[in-house]
């Protein structure tokens, strides 16, 4: 019985995206369709961080650790790890892990993307234990970037899932680009809660390297 081949680097999206994969840019297409399962990249945020600081940490107990960042900063070094695999049913899977250079000490954001059972989706678990669900819809901008945006978000505690709308939810959209004139990968995210405004968000630019990851993304979450 011959065992079934890993995942391109980017197959969770390609899947999601289906035919309209083909409208991406081309490196972003061809970075997502290497066929090495682990991705190592390294760049810069222009800005990242959260403007509550260290009071974001009171959410901590409650959503679990790399999630929540008590930082911000501009020109922050950034190290993203990615590893691909699938889940128990044989969905395509991407793990990543993004470790934040702040000035005061390094902090990590951790997150399994799944494909959801609907074209177009895809299934976001933040965190080391992924306590909060996204749903989130994938499409191509018309310059072939890939985007992300927030379709439906819930809190898993003891076994439920407690769908958060209105003042308690999140909308979250990220760009995934290309940079044509040095030649990088571009990154624009933005998470805004209805009433305290923008809680997270990260820019900048990122290069991916040829050398394999030197630390892989915790396990996540089974989806």
């Amino acid at each position: 019985m011959t065992e079934t081949p890993p995942p391109a680097r980017g197959q969770v999206l390609l899947d999601a995206l289906g035919a309209e994969a083909e409208r991406l840019h081309p490196e972003l297409l061809a970075s997502f369709r290497r066929p090495s399962a682990v991705g190592h990249a390294e760049g810069v945020f222009t800005i990242a961080g959260s403007r509550f600081g260290r009071w974001s940490a009171l959410a901590r107990p409650v959503v679990g650790p790399r999630l929540l960042v008590t930082a911000r900063g501009r020109a922050v070094p950034f190290t993203l790890m990615t590893v691909s695999g699938r889940s128990p049913s044989g969905r395509a899977t991407l793990d990543s892990v993004r470790v934040f250079g702040f000035s005061r000490g390094a902090q990590e954001i951790a997150d399994r993307l799944t494909v959801s059972v609907r074209p177009g989706l895809v299934r976001n678990l933040l965190g080391s234990r992924g306590r909060v669900e996204l749903i989130e819809a994938c499409s191509v901008t018309p310059e072939g970037f890939l985007r992300m945006s927030t379709v439906r978000v819930a809190l898993r505690l003891c076994g439920r899932r407690v769908a958060l709308r209105g003042p308690l939810g999140v909308h979250v959209d990220l760009v995934d680009g290309w940079d044509e004139e040095h030649r990088r990968r571009t990154i624009d995210m933005r998470a805004v809660n209805p009433v305290l405004g923008t809680v997270l968000e990260y820019r900048g630019w990122y290069r991916e390297q040829d050398r394999h990851a030197a630390a892989q993304p915790g396990s996540q979450p089974g989806s």
